[in-house]
């Protein structure tokens, strides 16, 4: 449906929205968790998001199922930190910590949620969806990583530095860089168990993309086969 194309183009673009956010907050040293600019963008791009959510589930005709396979979007949707901050509620240092990766998970898993609707094959929908997820999950550890570690690990002096932690680590072989703080280590776990459990998904893609492209071309040879014998056969019965 039209409107449901519309939706999910004005996800993404907020997703994005978001990403730009983070990025240039962290990039110039300030929490974007204390920005108030920030939070006010995304509290807005958070009611959208659960707007998006409702419209699709009133046109969508299995509703059950549309709960089912969309309720983290719902719960990663959810302005945990404005309502944080407007009520005032305290929080122990280990929630604290948790809270910041919220906004972090919302917009990566956004992003690879969309980018994966907007294909019409569901394989390739399926891969567009993991590659989202990986290159958001680098792209935001790296990220964190550089904001924890950078003032205090000579190894990570720039943010390319960290990138090319979070790419050694995600791919399994490794980096020279040592983790310092207890963010870096978790985040170095995580990103070498997504690396196992993504890349066998990206070969089977190939491999999967490779036989059906086989399989097309052995027919589209066996049609030009079949058109050049009749061909043949009606020029055979001219002379006859």
């Amino acid at each position: 449906m039209r409107i449901v194309k519309i939706l999910h183009t004005l996800v993404l673009i907020a997703s994005i929205g978001l990403i730009v956010l983070i990025s240039w907050d962290s990039f110039h040293n300030i929490s974007f968790l204390a920005s108030q600019q920030y939070m006010n963008i995304q509290f807005w791009i958070c009611m959208f998001f659960i707007f998006d959510i409702v419209v699709k589930f009133f046109i969508y005709p299995r509703k059950w199922h549309y709960v089912l396979t969309h309720i983290f979007f719902l719960l990663v949707s959810i302005p945990y930190i404005n309502i944080i901050a407007y009520y005032g509620i305290e929080l122990n240092p280990e929630m604290q910590y948790l809270i910041r990766f919220v906004p972090m998970i919302r917009a990566g898993y956004v992003l690879a949620l969309v980018l994966g609707v907007l294909f019409s094959n569901k394989i390739s929908g399926l891969f567009a969806t993991y590659l989202g997820l990986l290159i958001a999950t680098v792209y935001f550890a790296s990220l964190m990583f550089f904001i924890e570690e950078h003032y205090i690990n000579p190894g990570v002096s720039t943010y390319w530095s960290a990138l090319w932690w979070a790419f050694m680590d995600v791919t399994t072989v490794g980096c020279n860089i040592n983790c310092i703080t207890p963010t870096g280590k978790v985040l170095g776990v995580i990103l070498a168990a997504e690396g196992l459990i993504l890349f066998p998904v990206f070969t089977v893609y190939i491999t999967n993309s490779l036989s059906q492209r086989s399989v097309r071309d052995a027919a589209e040879d066996r049609r030009k086969a079949a058109i050049k014998a009749k061909k043949e056969v009606a020029r055979q019965d001219s002379k006859a």
